[in-house]
């Protein structure tokens, strides 16, 4: 029991350790800084692969627990309080993916407009191009 207590509290290391880097990353995605997009996301998947392995030695650990096993008050109270805290973080976790979300796509709608104004003008500044001219300035030349 012992083990599945221990496993449950890194598991909430690792989600801290999550949550604190979206904490960081969505800062600087509010003020439209985009540059570490890709380790942030890299970052998050190593997070997740850890998170992986250890629900699959909880499993692992609850597997080899004999079926007469009896579990303490103590450590009754210790695993809610665990998942508990687990519960709180992957909620946490989830708005600020919720908010991550928003702002990146606000940053794209941003950059669709920007295309789309540079386009209007393209068109706009080749509607002045004359032809006449042109063709006088080859003549003359």
């Amino acid at each position: 029991m012992t083990r599945i207590i221990s496993l449950l509290n890194e598991k909430n290391h690792y989600l801290e350790k999550f949550y604190s880097l979206n904490e960081v990353e969505l800062a600087n995605f509010a003020q439209g800084l985009f540059d570490n997009l890709q380790s942030f996301y890299q970052t998050r998947e190593k997070i997740l692969d850890v998170l992986k392995y250890v629900d699959s030695q909880i499993d692992r650990a609850q597997n080899e627990m004999s079926a007469d096993t009896v579990m303490v008050q103590g450590d009754r109270q210790q695993i809610k309080e665990a998942l508990t805290i687990k519960d709180e973080y992957v909620s946490r976790i989830i708005e600020q993916d919720i908010q991550v979300l928003a702002c990146i796509e606000m940053a794209k709608n941003s950059i669709i407009r920007e295309l789309q104004d540079v386009r209007r003008n393209r068109k706009a500044i080749g509607g002045y191009k004359s032809k006449i001219f042109t063709q006088r300035l080859d003549e003359e030349a």
